[in-house]
Order: structure tokens, then sequence, then C-alpha cells
């Protein structure tokens, strides 16, 4: 049985929340979490709230913690927040801020 979580408009780029999303697919939760807490990228603060929500949709639903691993994990790209950045002569930058659309899904295994 699947248990999965998601994280929807997260405040971060997709381009930079895949590399971590990609580094976790496929490992034990505890493996995950482990990596999760030490990586240096702003990604896993993201991702490993995901997953922690994932371990509790699983334990709600009386899943065994010790055989569960990352069976999908995903990014879709959120809606785009468009500023402007005032420049010289009343010309003005586009600032596009991106969201992401966070997915975890843990499965029971082996």
């Amino acid at each position: 049985m699947a248990y999965q979580a998601s994280h929807k408009f997260a405040r971060i780029a997709p381009r930079k929340a895949r590399l971590v999303a990609d580094m976790i697919r496929g490992m034990r939760i505890d493996d995950a979490l482990n990596s999760l807490e030490f990586s240096k990228k702003r990604g896993a603060w993201y991702l490993k709230a995901v997953l922690k929500s994932a371990i509790a949709n699983a334990e709600e639903r009386e899943a065994d913690l010790e055989r569960l691993f990352i069976q999908k994990s995903w990014v879709d790209e959120g809606r785009t927040i468009k500023r402007f950045r005032p420049k010289d002569r009343g010309r003005a930058h586009p600032i596009r801020k991106r969201t992401s659309h966070l997915h975890i899904v843990l499965e029971e295994g082996n």
C-alpha cells in the first residue's frame, strides 16, 4: 500500500528542489531522513517536512515503519510569482519567483 504526502506552492525553484528529490528516491526512510538532515541544500528542509508528513500518514494507517522506503519523489513546477525591480532611466526588469509542488510516495518493501 502506498502512503503519500505533498507540499504545494513551496517557495523554492523546482530545479533546485529536484536535486534533493533525486538524491533520496529509492532510499529507506531512516537513511533518507539522515541524509536530508545533513544536506546543505535548501530543498532538503522542505523535503524533510514532506517526508515526515508521509511517515505520519503511514503511521496513521498502521504501516510497518521498518519496511518503508521512498518509492517515488518528484517535484512539479508551481505558479510563478512575478515582481519587477526598478532600473535606471525609468525601466523595470522582471523578477520571477518560482514555486514548486513537492511529492513523496512511500511503499512497504522487503
